[in-house]
């Protein structure tokens, strides 16, 4: 028997109603009445089951949306994804919190950065092999046309980089960041260069490792468990893909610092692959809580002033491929799905529910235009840019000629 609404939990229930109207999104208490009265039919229903989770999310959104979704006190009924792309585009400018505490993101010091990454990169390996592609690639990937599968469009995102770098045999490649090793490999195997990639994931880097020597790239490539403050020696290329999103703006100038030190002056490139913001926001308290404790996605004006220029480096090229990651979560979100009893037998459904709603909820804020995927190349001030138009990215019947024809 369901519960009776007291007058105060009524009064509440309008006041979060009124602030989900305008994303036609349906808040359903737990004696099944609904204070919506909006002038179109609902995209979906939040399901509240009790006073306690409705208080929650009107005090702290934020946090407790994701905390009582995990927990099983908030439901979606419909389609989650569209509830949330919804809920998202309503919620574009930050708030007057959100604004001061983004003044206060966080840093990641050596042994907090350590406890970061071993909080969601260390789950296991055959959990993310459940539901990556079979490269376990686990950022952004390209799509060159919206049919291609999920590897196809991986292994095109990871030639874009190379593209994008001019990568040339013989050179050397740090990578800061280098999740299960598929770019340290792809660029030593397909472009012929020598690559040493840091992680501090011990998980990530002992199948990197043993995924080298089963490919006999092992002279080529080196996987170090180390944190990429520690990076020495000088290269030819830099290149971080979805690092940033954890080093925190207070340790910026540490990041900048190694890319001065490393990168050769003449002919030296680079290139930051990250998950940005049009505007300073912190990362969603729930996703800092359970997901990426220390995350930041910054503004590519954060990333201009504190990271680039301190570096004495020029920006030679910015992409957003944010439909991109959208895209890209969607097959993630739904191969998730098609594994969930999996997952819930091995983690709980409480995990479960959490990782449904992060990969969800992702895909729909990137939908939405609340995050962004920058790809930034640069090069020392005063280096060559390793290109001169477009065309020797993307292709063209010229642009070899034409590179050949400028060097």
């Amino acid at each position: 028997m369901r519960s009776s609404v007291g007058w105060l939990s009524r009064r509440l229930a309008a006041i979060l109603q009124q602030e989900l109207t305008p994303a036609a999104v349906r808040l359903e208490l737990w004696d099944g009445t609904s204070p919506y009265a909006g002038p179109r039919p609902p995209v979906g229903t939040l399901a509240v089951e009790d006073a306690r989770t409705l208080r929650a999310v009107l005090v702290n959104p934020h946090l407790q949306f994701g905390e009582c979704y995990m927990h099983g006190t908030l439901r979606v009924r419909g389609e989650l994804e569209p509830v949330l792309e919804a809920i998202s585009r309503i919620a574009l400018t930050p708030t007057w919190r959100e604004r001061i505490s983004s003044h206060f993101a966080p840093g990641n010091g050596v042994q907090r950065a350590r406890r970061n990454v071993h909080h969601h990169y260390d789950l296991g390996n055959d959990f993310y092999s459940w539901w990556l592609d079979e490269q376990l690639v686990y950022t952004c990937a390209y799509f060159e046309r919206p049919d291609v599968s999920l590897e196809r469009a991986q292994v095109a995102k990871m030639d874009l980089v190379c593209r994008k770098l001019r990568l040339q045999p013989g050179e050397s490649v740090v990578e800061a960041g280098c999740g299960w090793g598929a770019l340290a490999l792809h660029m030593a195997r397909e472009y012929g260069v020598y690559v040493r990639a840091f992680n501090l994931s011990h998980e990530q880097v002992a199948y990197a490792r043993a995924r080298a020597a089963r490919e006999g790239l092992t002279g080529q490539v080196e996987f170090i468990e180390d944190d990429y403050r520690n990076v020495e020696g000088e290269y030819d290329v830099f290149v971080s893909i979805g690092m940033l999103e954890h080093v925190g703006l207070r340790h910026y100038p540490s990041l900048a610092a190694v890319m001065r030190r490393v990168l050769r002056r003449a002919q030296g490139r680079g290139l930051l692959h990250f998950i940005g913001r049009d505007v300073p926001r912190p990362l969603n308290a729930w996703i800092r809580r359970r997901i990426f404790p220390g995350g930041y996605a910054p503004t590519l004006a954060e990333v201009a002033t504190r990271v680039i220029a301190p570096a004495r480096m020029s920006i030679l090229d910015v992409e957003n491929l944010r439909l991109h990651y959208a895209r890209t979560l969607r097959h993630w979100s739904r191969r998730f799905a098609a594994t969930a009893d999996r997952v819930q037998a091995r983690y709980g459904e409480e995990f479960r529910r959490a990782w449904e709603l992060y990969l969800t909820g992702s895909e729909a804020t990137f939908a939405a235009g609340a995050l962004q995927l920058f790809q930034v190349v640069f090069a020392p001030v005063e280096a060559t840019p390793p290109y001169w138009t477009r065309a020797e990215i993307y292709g063209g019947a010229q642009a070899d000629e034409w590179f050949a024809a400028t060097r």
